[in-house]
């Protein structure tokens, strides 16, 4: 059997966030759709421009590390998609939705913080420099949407829902 490495795993997790990325691009779309708030639709329009920028940053990691760029499928990322779509089933057309809506783009972030974290890390240990740039970009990106969804749902969508209860 083959020895594994700090490289394999690199290469297994950034496949993983690939696919993850590739996924939640298609996702944003239907969330946007469906929120209630404007300010929570022009959040996740504008997540997917990013969504877009940061699936070509990956790209261009797969090229540095002289790989294709191939995704792996994530569960983790598909079971989260699943619960927005049932959150936009159960709840949608309600001021509940937004707040379930948001809650479920933080799994999303909190999961791509995690991931993007480990990554910039272990792409600086394996002396990939460029590759911990540009996933420290995306890293950047992502925990500022964590913080603008916090917001949402702090000044707004968390009230709402509460006084329609």
């Amino acid at each position: 059997m083959k020895t594994k490495s700090l490289d394999d795993l690199f290469q297994d997790m950034l496949k993983d966030v690939y696919y993850a990325e590739r996924k939640i691009l298609k996702a944003l779309p239907k969330m946007a759709r469906g929120a209630q708030s404007p300010e929570l639709r022009a959040a996740f329009e504008k997540h997917a421009d990013e969504t877009q920028i940061q699936i070509e940053r990956l790209q261009q990691v797969f090229e540095l590390i002289g790989k294709p760029a191939r995704g792996k499928t994530c569960p983790a990322i598909e079971g989260i998609i699943e619960e927005g779509e049932e959150i936009l089933e159960s709840f949608g057309g309600t001021d509940a939705v937004d707040a379930g809506l948001v809650a479920t783009a933080q799994a999303v972030e909190h999961y791509e913080i995690a991931r993007y974290g480990t990554m910039c890390r272990w792409a600086e240990m394996l002396g990939q420099k460029q590759a911990s740039k540009l996933l420290r970009e995306t890293l950047a990106e992502e925990e500022a949407t964590d913080k603008t969804l916090t917001e949402i749902a702090e000044t707004s969508v968390n009230q709402a829902a509460l006084k329609a209860a």
